[in-house]
């Protein structure tokens, strides 16, 4: 027998609908920033490396510290807001990737519980339309296109 009901926990509608009010919220607060690049540009900027992001924070480092060092022929100020936006956007997206890897893990146990439950109904049927109840061989038939009724020819062992 399988295992079945593996996450019974549910959002109410008034949850799912607040979840979906923030995440509504949270597109609408984020659009500003919202940059389509090509693919090409994708590979052009790319992202910076672990190497390089210690020299941006050095770089920072020194403009906060020892600003009497820095180059004059870079916008401190645009630096400093390139600095801030990028942390906030590290510290954003590391939390939403946490809460869509936490949302798919629930999901799959749900997507099987759906199954499983849906393999029991067709079983049901079967038997069902195997007693000449009304309705069932028409629902059976209806069902069984998700069911491959194709064997493996079974060929014996090369020796």
């Amino acid at each position: 027998m399988s295992i079945t009901n593996l996450n019974n926990i549910h959002l109410t509608t008034a949850q799912a609908t607040s979840a979906t009010t923030a995440l509504a919220a949270l597109e609408t607060a984020l659009a500003v920033v919202n940059i389509n690049l090509s693919a090409e540009d994708r590979r052009r900027y790319g992202s910076i490396n672990e190497q390089n992001k210690l020299l941006v924070n050095k770089t920072m480092d020194f403009h906060i510290n020892q600003s009497a060092l820095e180059s004059p022929h870079v916008n401190w100020t645009e630096f400093a807001n390139d600095y801030t936006s990028r942390n906030n956007m590290e510290n954003m997206i590391a939390r939403l990737e946490s809460m869509v890897t936490r949302l798919k893990n629930a999901k799959i146990l749900h997507d099987y519980d759906n199954y499983q439950a849906a393999l029991a109904d067709y079983a049901y049927t079967n038997f069902m339309a195997g007693t000449g109840t009304t309705g069932y061989e028409t629902k059976m038939n209806d069902m069984k296109q998700f069911f491959s009724r194709t064997t493996t020819p079974t060929t014996p062992p090369t020796v």
